[in-house]
């Protein structure tokens, strides 16, 4: 998922997105043991931080900073 597909997204998508992909993260944690593939692990992290960022820099934007 790229920032600039985020940047398109609107506010309520964006929340939706991160707390389905924090849920799924969360799901993938508990199951670590038995999975030997942790690329998708990482994968969703940086979603998270992606949608994360794209999330701070509109609450930024809105402020006037």
């Amino acid at each position: 998922m790229k920032a600039s597909a985020l940047r398109e997204m609107t506010a309520a998508e964006l929340a939706k997105k991160l707390e389905d992909a924090e849920r799924e993260l969360w799901g993938l944690r508990v199951k670590v043991s038995t999975q030997r593939n942790t690329a998708k692990i990482r994968e969703l992290r940086r979603d998270v931080a992606r949608l994360k960022m794209v999330l701070a820099e509109r609450a930024a934007a809105g402020r006037g900073a």
